[in-house]
């Protein structure tokens, strides 16, 4: 599911302008031009798809605990503002690393964008239809209201669970409702949302709200990466040194997320200022386990990733695996922080 709908009750803009942009910035820079820190340490700026979230714990770790300083590189996160930016962010050269949802980096490579994937940072899919807890499994949402944000990839993700299941989307009565899927749902406005269990499947349930959650891998899809570490092609070539000690304060934050829930889910609402702590903590705690194991990114789930995503309709056309992949970063930075490559 991609970054743009994954939050039920937030705001942000398709990535589609961020494509365009960064298309058009890579044109103009060519694929020489250097980041503006040094090559071999100093600062790796990260660039965030959203607001803080539970996801980005080992990210906050790595900086706040000093992780990255113990590695020899200080890591700066950037925040997007009224919308993903993170695109742009790389393109301009003002960040390093970014945050993408796996099928928004997927869009970006069929159009040719020279960002390439580096680590997995939830290991798990998050994507899943949520609905009324009457709603026993996909097929019956034939006939009903279902909430959609009003971007294509809603509708696409929704119509490929249903009729998998043997329903049939013909039926369906979309309604846009934006990205309020959290008070549509708990309102019994909509019978069912595109979002993500960890995320709006765990503020319902503080919400008191009974739902039913049919997991994207429940109906076809493998064990993949939902968010991943991306880089531009030209920040491996300048600064891959600086991005491997980087990688590493990472995998250090990813366990110490998974081992100190506690401490991962007070440093994220330190970092989100105005969020519902208790929602921050349950909600770290149901991700937690898929933050693990750290970093590393397998092309051969990725291969059935991709036909799954493909033959669904979901992404226009294969993922590229061979040229849109670094496969050496990640256990060259478990290595390097003394961790092992399996979890």
């Amino acid at each position: 599911m991609s970054a743009s709908r994954r939050r039920g009750d937030g705001c942000c803009t398709p990535i589609l302008v961020a494509l365009a942009v960064l298309a058009c910035a890579w044109l103009a820079s060519g694929c020489g031009a250097q980041s503006h820190a040094a090559a071999g340490g100093g600062s790796v700026a990260i660039a965030l798809d959203f607001t803080p979230n539970p996801a980005h714990a080992p990210l906050y770790l790595a900086a706040r605990q000093g992780f990255d300083r113990h590695l020899g590189v200080r890591i700066s996160i950037i925040v997007p503002g009224s919308g993903p930016n993170t695109l742009q962010l790389l393109s301009a050269h003002r960040a390093d690393i970014g945050v993408l949802d796996i099928d928004d980096l997927a869009l970006a490579q069929e159009r040719g964008i020279a960002v390439v994937g580096i680590a997995g940072l939830v290991q798990r899919p998050l994507s899943a239809i949520i609905a009324q807890a009457s709603i026993r499994r996909p097929r019956d949402l034939d006939g009903k209201r279902v909430g959609v944000s009003g971007l294509p990839s809603d509708v696409a993700f929704m119509r490929a669970l249903i009729n998998r299941d043997g329903g049939h989307w013909a039926t369906i009565k979309p309604v846009t409702i934006g990205f309020a899927a959290v008070a549509q749902l708990a309102a019994g406005n909509v019978a069912a949302v595109p979002a993500f269990w960890s995320d709006e499947g765990v503020a319902l349930r503080q919400r008191g709200v009974a739902v039913r959650e049919f997991r994207i891998e429940q109906y076809g899809a493998p064990v993949y990466p939902e968010v991943v570490l991306v880089a531009l092609r030209s920040t491996l070539t300048h600064r891959r040194e600086a991005i491997i000690r980087a990688l590493a304060a990472i995998a250090r934050g990813a366990h110490t997320a998974v081992t100190q829930p506690g401490l991962a889910s007070a440093v994220i609402a330190a970092a989100d200022g105005n969020g519902d702590r208790k929602l921050i903590a349950a909600q770290t705690s149901a991700l937690a386990p898929a933050l693990l194991p750290a970093l590393i990114l397998h092309p051969q789930v990725l291969a059935r990733f991709s036909a799954f995503e493909t033959r669904t309709g979901l992404i226009a056309k294969p993922l590229e695996i061979s040229g849109g992949f670094d496969f050496s970063l990640a256990p060259a930075a478990l290595a390097l922080a003394g961790l092992p490559a399996s979890g």
